[in-house]
């Protein structure tokens, strides 16, 4: 489900539609749909390709995963979850898109700082 989730955001993110990449991978937008709800696994060759169409290391999808199977029975505190259905929402989908079209890097950081800040990060770390 993570992985699927990831190839989601990621196509998202450049706009792409589940048809495009199922054509580009040479499978059915319906197999697509059914990855990206992690209802089908993606074995390692069609992950591979999908790297290479979404234009990211294989890495990405595996990003901000649980490293120990063991956390995910205990449930979580409030503060720290994550909601990954926000991921996908329009709204979120614009914010990434504005925040990388700011040219200047230094502008990009002290906006996220901000965002740290607002969210309640600001007090864990220091620049």
């Amino acid at each position: 489900m993570h992985v699927g989730s990831r190839v989601r955001l990621r196509r998202t993110l450049l706009g792409m539609s589940q048809e495009k990449l199922a054509q580009a991978l040479d499978l059915t937008f319906q197999q697509v749909q059914k990855y990206e709800r992690g209802l089908n696994r993606i074995g390692s060759s069609n992950l591979y390709k999908i790297s290479q169409v979404l234009d990211v290391p294989i890495e990405f999808f595996f990003d901000d995963m649980s490293e120990d199977l063991a956390t995910k029975l205990i449930p979580p505190k409030p503060e720290d979850t994550f909601d990954m259905r926000q991921v996908g929402k329009r709204e979120t989908v614009r914010f990434v898109r504005g925040f990388y079209a700011i040219k200047d890097s230094q502008t990009r950081h002290q906006i996220f700082e901000l965002m740290k800040r607002l969210g309640g990060e600001g007090e864990k770390t220091s620049n």
